[in-house]
C-alpha cells in the first residue's frame, strides 16, 4: 500500500508541475514548445513555474 501511495503522489506532483505545459498544448499556444522547455528547465523555481503558466494562458495574437 505504501508503494501505491508513493507512486500516486509522484504522478500527482508531476501533473501539478506540468500544468503550464498541459495548458499550453491544450490551448494550442504558438510557443508551446518554448513554454514546455521553460517549464522543464526553470519550473522547479516558483518564478519559472509562474512565468510559464502566465505565458501558457496568454492569448495568441492573430
Amino acid at each position: 500500500m505504501d508503494g501505491f501511495l508513493l507512486i500516486l503522489l509522484i504522478i500527482l506532483g508531476l501533473a501539478v508541475y506540468f500544468i503550464p505545459t498541459i495548458v499550453a498544448f491544450v490551448s494550442q499556444q504558438e510557443n508551446r514548445v518554448a513554454i514546455m522547455v521553460l517549464n522543464i528547465l526553470l519550473g522547479w523555481t516558483l518564478v519559472g513555474w509562474v512565468v510559464s503558466l502566465v505565458w501558457a494562458v496568454k492569448k495568441n495574437r492573430n
